[in-house]
């Protein structure tokens, strides 16, 4: 059945005219004349059987309808170009995958790894997206998801990754010769926005005692918190794989318990079983997960 859908000059006109709020300007980024601009709306709105301009004289006004479906409009239109972008940018044999991730977990683990990776296939394009909360998978124009086990995911095939146990580490300045439990209640700590009861849960399961467990500043990600521990700001409550080579280094220090009982999962998130995925995102699946049984074998 045929679509019914407008013509690609005339949304380019609306868009750009609606953007401006002026034929003329419009004409102008678009390298037509104002009564092609014009022309190419009148039609627009025929299609629709809608009004999306009101003309008065030489001056034009984007009515409510008009809004409304110019958002929608530049919406689909920046979607068609970053996706067209996306096949332009590639050899003629490769393929590309969009992954929504979440970003602390690709800025501190997965970039740092993915070298091997395409080297091994470089015909592979990885497009890492952030993605803070659970979302829809199907329709969302992702081939993937990393992120954390959650109902939301239910009916897609999750494959567990990496545990998130927390622990907290701080500038070695910081703790000097004192009592490491001690100097925990005396310094400064650092919070997660998203998990402001951490360091509560913290002390409950340790055993160490935290006078007014919620003070504290609060950050956004786990990367901030990181980044201010580093600065010697106080002590962040972060996933351990997140710091290991700062504490490798000597560059953060962690004379603290690990929190086992308030850790989270990774998880790679796939619309369908491995097995049946196309072949790039089936060697990206096979690699991710190898990658993780190698750095952390509990999921064997």
């Amino acid at each position: 059945m045929r679509r019914k859908i407008p013509s690609n000059s005339a949304l380019m006109a609306f868009e750009a005219a609606a953007r401006h709020g002026s034929f003329a300007r419009a004409a102008d980024e678009l390298a037509l004349t104002e009564g092609a601009i014009s022309r190419q709306i009148g039609r627009l709105e025929a299609f629709l059987g809608v009004t999306l301009f009101e003309r008065a004289g030489n001056r034009v006004r984007l009515l409510p309808n008009g809004e409304r479906y110019a958002a929608q409009v530049r919406e689909t239109l920046d979607r068609l170009e970053r996706d067209s972008q996306y096949l332009m940018g590639q050899p003629g044999d490769g393929a590309s995958l969009d992954i929504a991730i979440l970003p602390t977990f690709a800025t501190r683990w997965l970039i740092p790894r993915l070298k091997p990776f395409q080297e091994r296939h470089p015909h592979i394009t990885l497009h890492l997206a952030e993605r803070m909360e659970p979302f829809v998978l199907a329709g969302s124009g992702f081939d993937a998801a990393i992120h954390f086990e959650h109902p939301a995911w239910t009916g897609m095939r999750t494959h567990r990754l990496l545990h998130e146990v927390l622990v907290p580490v701080c500038h070695p300045a910081l703790i000097g010769g004192r009592d490491p439990a001690a100097a925990l209640d005396a310094l400064p700590r650092l919070h997660r926005r998203q998990n402001p009861d951490a360091w509560q849960r913290y002390a409950q399961q340790t055993g160490i005692a935290l006078t007014n467990p919620a003070v504290g500043a609060r950050y956004d990600l786990h990367s901030m918190q990181i980044e201010a521990a580093l600065a010697g700001l106080g002590v962040a409550l972060v996933p351990r794989l997140y710091v290991e080579p700062e504490l490798a280094e000597g560059r953060l220090v962690a004379p603290w318990p690990d929190g086992i009982l308030i850790a989270k999962t990774f998880c790679l998130i796939l619309p369908e079983p491995i097995r049946l995925s196309e072949g790039p995102l089936q060697m990206f699946a096979n690699w991710l997960i190898q990658e993780a049984r190698r750095h952390s074998p509990s999921f064997d």
